[in-house]
């Protein structure tokens, strides 16, 4: 048989590509093995954001933080103009001490009245006491008319002052219930008046929240990301004047199947690989898994695609390695995140723990 070098060579090929493709099952047979009771999904990084808005619409006078910027809960990050409501402001106050001027005024009617029914009720003593009187002086001249002792002509004027007593007795006491009437009014007025500087009072503490409220504050430490607004703009209310986000709340967001979503508990290991640093494993534990079920097909009947249902977990990393790089944080990185199912193994290597800090193993 004549020699065929193209046969040999066919057949060197034919072994090569046959170990070639038994090392590479080989391989994935060893990652296979690795990874058994994990499971995985590609997300990006992402970051509870905040919104600093405007709650009363206005000029924006100053912006005092750019993009970028790492600020402290409770800094002051913009302000609004407030001349419109120091406006406000001083005119509440003069009002408002008008109002106590009121108050004093209706407090002195008050006791103006009070003073009158004093009067009137010493008014209808007095008269009192002189219809007292005259009843005794008529019975006297009643006594000694019948025995022929008195004139009669007497005796009708001590029943004509009787009657006049009593008429007088009658106008006191209706005196007196008129001024307690008048300081019934005089008191409302008092009420009436107190009600206003209360009023008053409420309106300059609305003004003085607006005021406040028209300086921005941090509501927590975070890094500013835009700057939606510039000085000069008019904002209105719940207007957008800056985006941040909260680095202590910093999470990797992805999908995972139905098959293993009932088995991811919260509070979960996981581990984060970025793309942009594949060098690093970062540790992380999942804070949230989806009660209801993303990309869920019209049709959910059989097998196959029930394996379309995909729920989405996050992976949060830990606040404290989030402080240690703060600036280095980076929301929209993609990126693997890896959860361990069971609690038995350990991790592989490749999924050891290295975030670039010395005590990390």
């Amino acid at each position: 048989m004549p020699f065929q070098p193209s046969r040999i060579l066919t057949l060197v090929a034919a072994v090569a590509a046959a170990g070639l493709l038994a090392f590479y099952g080989w391989q994935r047979m060893r990652a296979n093995e690795s990874t058994a009771g994990f499971i995985s999904g590609n997300g990006r990084i992402e970051a509870t954001e905040i919104d600093i808005a405007a709650r009363q619409g206005g000029r924006l006078l100053e912006v005092l933080v750019g993009e970028g910027d790492f600020v402290q809960a409770g800094q002051v990050l913009a302000r609004m103009q407030v001349d419109t409501l120091n406006a406000q402001r001083d005119e509440a106050r003069a009002q408002h001490a008008q109002a106590l001027t009121a108050v004093a005024t209706a407090q002195a009617q008050v006791a103006a009245r009070e003073s009158e029914r004093r009067s009137a009720l010493a008014q209808a003593a007095a008269r009192e006491s002189d219809l007292d009187a005259a009843r005794r002086k008529l019975e006297r001249s009643q006594a000694l008319a019948a025995q022929g002792m008195w004139p009669q002509q007497e005796l009708d004027n001590d029943r004509a002052r009787v009657q006049s007593a009593q008429a007088s007795v009658t106008a006191a006491r209706a005196q007196a219930t008129a001024t307690q009437a008048a300081i019934d009014a005089a008191r409302s007025q008092v009420a009436g008046a107190r009600a206003a500087v209360a009023a008053l009072e409420a309106t300059q503490a609305r003004i003085a929240a607006d005021i406040a409220d028209a300086t921005l504050k941090a509501p927590r430490d975070g890094r500013v990301q835009f700057r939606v607004a510039q000085p000069g703009e008019v904002v209105a209310a719940g207007g957008k004047v800056l985006n941040m986000v909260d680095l202590s709340d910093v999470y990797m967001a992805f999908f995972v199947p139905e098959t293993v979503a009932g088995r991811i508990a919260i509070g979960s290991e996981a581990r984060i690989v970025l793309d942009a640093a594949p060098q690093f494993v970062i540790p992380a534990r999942v804070s949230f898994v989806s009660a209801t079920a993303q990309f869920t097909p019209k049709t959910v009947e059989t097998a196959s695609e029930r394996q379309k249902l995909m729920f989405r977990v996050k992976a949060r990393i830990a606040p404290d390695l989030l402080q240690k790089h703060l600036t280095q944080v980076k929301t929209g990185l993609p990126g693997v995140a890896w959860i361990k199912l069971d609690k038995e193994r350990e991790w592989p290597a490749k999924l050891e723990l290295r975030t670039g800090d010395a005590s990390a193993s």
